[in-house]
């Protein structure tokens, strides 16, 4: 840590000092929080799912502290590549690369130790098959949509979104020791919804998107375009999650709550459409709606894919 700190301290020199609370914030601010929230969100309640119960607490912390530890580096890289169109988006320019609070490479060994050290946690305190697949997903999202598909295609997001769909599988095989039809399912399930989630979000922010030509969809199409493809989404991101009672054998409550929070995201996927073929505007057509409420649609579902086994019992 003092080597990055003096990395820190050399940096801020140019723009007055950082406190420890700055550097520190800077550091976690790196790893993204919010997107590890999520993506734990979709580990720890399939980890219930495979062990048809409570899985114990020793193999969940140590999947939980490895999951957020590789999903750290994952971010942190992604800022060091990302930093020259972050400092011009509205959306990312708080970030410590653009506040020159964080070196690039102080962020660089932060990433990769972090990197280093996830891999060794899977590995020794949950298995090697987990680990690989956490490992997986960081080349991926870093080569596959960070290096290559984000700045090259409006498909960016749709195979970019692989790399977060893989918490599913390590949170199964942390558990079994081995992959199955049920966590492929559950991939499925974050890979379709992904899209509409992220789609949303870039409406808001299409002019930041299109100021450093990055070809997100809401960039190159009309907001009825996107919101078309939103629908479609949506739709089999319900029709898969559905799938997941006949190939898994889960009881009544998680197709009851499916169904129940399927309805509810077709609906407002359909009222956003709706509202775009009126008007191109944001402020009509409300993408932050139908972002927020996609997070509690992942949410919730997955809450009853922990809670289903439970009641099971």
């Amino acid at each position: 840590m003092t080597a990055l700190h003096s990395e820190v301290s050399a940096d801020a020199s140019t723009s007055g000092r950082a406190s420890w609370r700055d550097v520190v914030g800077a550091y976690v601010g790196l790893t993204k929080p919010r997107v590890i929230e999520l993506l734990l969100l979709t580990t720890v309640p399939v980890m219930f799912f495979a062990q048809r119960g409570v899985p114990p607490l020793g193999l969940v912390v140590a999947t939980v502290v490895g999951g957020t530890l590789s999903a750290g580096a994952a971010n942190s890289l992604n800022c060091v590549w990302d930093r020259d169109i972050d400092e011009q988006m509205r959306r990312t320019r708080r970030r410590a690369l653009p506040r020159h609070i964080v070196t690039p490479r102080a962020a660089l060994v932060f990433g990769l130790t972090m990197m280093v050290v996830s891999t060794l946690v899977l590995g020794f305190l949950v298995n090697w098959l987990s680990a690989g697949l956490a490992l997986a997903a960081n080349a991926f999202y870093l080569f596959g949509y960070t290096m290559v598909l984000k700045r090259r295609t409006t498909q960016n997001i749709v195979w970019g979104g692989i790399a977060g769909c893989f918490p599913t599988l390590i949170g199964w095989t942390a558990v079994t020791g081995e992959l199955a039809w049920t966590p492929v399912v559950l991939f499925l399930v974050v890979f379709f919804w992904t899209p509409p989630h992220t789609w949303a979000l870039a409406m808001r922010y299409r002019e930041d998107y299109a100021r450093v030509a990055v070809p997100m969809l809401p960039v190159v199409k009309d907001a009825e375009g996107v919101a078309r493809q939103i629908v479609a989404y949506s739709w089999v991101t319900v029709a898969v999650s559905l799938a997941l009672w006949p190939v898994a054998g889960t009881g009544l409550v998680y197709p009851v709550v499916a169904l129940v929070l399927g309805a509810v995201f077709l609906v407002e996927a359909h009222l956003m459409w709706r509202r775009a073929r009126v008007s191109d505007e944001l402020a009509e057509v409300r993408p932050m709606r139908l972002f927020h409420w996609s997070n509690m649609y992942l949410s919730l579902l997955f809450v009853a894919v922990a809670i289903d086994p439970l009641l099971r019992r």
